[in-house]
């Protein structure tokens, strides 16, 4: 039997579910997933190797209009991602209404001659009716394939795996078979510690940060990672790290907690926030925490 191969890309606005299905698909944590919108900030991979297959996902930014330098680059990825795959999954969010922004989309690779599906995410929420309701409002000639799902209930996930298997080209594996990611560790950090700023955080603040590892020194049985978490105001740097520290204490808890998950270690975790005035619309500060790629 011929072996296939192939990249997929996750494409959709912003808080549809797109890095919560990575993770079903994965049965493993690899983008981090919160209730905020635009919590992806990159193209991230996930690798599902099977007996006869593997699948590459890049979960991608949501597609919203573009305020800061910061959003567009966000925006950008996500279309570049588009021309570089084998199949496009457009994912939408069934429990909220079909509208303009996801028409724009659609448009928008319509002219992409590559495989498209549509998946139709949290369909949990919504009876039969409600979801012939919502296919009607759908350009359904558009899209080779259309999925109704629910990611965070891993409900029809494997029929989505087994239909992507089907539009993948005969490939060799481009991955190990133990490999579920290929970010760097140090991207890895500074996710999970964004995460937990964005579940512990509210108002303001979730959109306006950024987090930098600095330094990680490994020595046996512990890990010393150094962060610095950048602000925008002098306000957020105070909601940050709160009462006595008690806010930064918090984050720093959580995330010490899943990065000795992760690293199979003892991880001393030290934190600093520094406050860079409008970072998200300074090219050189994107391009220094990774936002934009480097001449």
């Amino acid at each position: 039997m011929a072996f296939k191969a192939g990249f997929v890309a996750l494409i959709g606005k912003p808080n549809v579910g797109k890095s919560t299905l990575l993770n079903s698909v994965l049965a493993h944590k690899v983008a981090i997933a919160t209730p905020k919108p635009q919590t992806t900030r990159d193209n991230i991979r996930g690798i599902l190797t099977l007996e006869d297959s593997q699948i590459i996902f890049i979960d991608t930014p949501g597609i919203h209009k573009s305020k800061q330098k910061l959003s567009a680059s966000m925006v950008q990825r996500a279309y570049d991602a588009v021309g570089d795959v084998d199949v496009i999954l457009l994912l939408v969010d069934a429990s909220k209404p079909w509208n303009k922004g996801d028409d724009i989309i659609v448009e928008s690779i319509k002219k992409v001659n590559k495989p498209k599906f549509l998946i139709i995410n949290k369909v949990d929420k919504l009876n039969k009716q409600e979801l012939i309701e919502y296919l009607n409002k759908v350009d359904q000639d558009a899209f080779d394939e259309i999925i109704p799902l629910s990611a965070l209930k891993s409900k029809n996930i494997q029929e989505l795996v087994e239909t992507i298997k089907k539009y993948l080209p005969d490939d060799v594996q481009y991955y190990p078979s133990d490999m579920i990611s290929d970010y760097p560790e140090s991207f890895m950090m500074g996710e999970i510690i964004r995460e937990k700023i964005l579940m512990n955080t509210e108002e303001e603040v979730p959109h306006s940060i950024a987090v930098q590892i600095e330094e990680v020194t490994r020595k046996p049985n512990v890990t010393y990672i150094r962060a610095v978490i950048v602000a925008e105001k002098q306000s957020q740097k105070a909601i940050i790290i709160g009462k006595q520290g008690m806010m930064l204490k918090k984050i720093a808890t959580f995330a010490r907690q899943e990065l000795e998950e992760r690293l199979g270690s003892k991880v001393y975790l030290e934190m600093f926030v520094r406050v860079e005035e409008n970072w998200r619309n300074k090219q050189s500060q994107l391009k220094e925490l990774g936002y934009l790629d480097k001449e």
